[in-house]
């Protein structure tokens, strides 16, 4: 059984750059790499983009909600019942 390690360590172009204590590195080594992306939206955009949606749903609400949804709260109870899972017997 292979013993799983962790190490941190940040890839600039082909340079890995280790910010936690390192791997062995004089033998070949097999890797699994997982890559976390950080939100990259200028807060300006960001910004803009949460006053358009807050600006919809202020209208919505104006407008006395959605007409197809006479009671929110059965709609919602209804959504959110249990659904079989696609590929799984019940």
């Amino acid at each position: 059984m292979k013993k799983k390690y962790t190490y941190k360590a940040v890839i600039d172009g082909e340079r890995v750059e280790w910010i936690s204590s390192k791997p062995r590195t004089d033998v070949p080594l097999e890797v699994e790499v997982s890559v976390w992306e950080e939100d990259r939206e200028e807060p300006r955009i960001k910004e803009e983009r949460r006053a358009k949606a807050a600006a919809a749903l202020r209208e919505i609400a104006k407008r006395g909600g959605v007409p197809e949804i006479p009671d929110p709260v059965a709609w919602q109870r209804e959504i959110r019942k249990d659904r079989p899972l696609p590929g799984r017997e019940q």
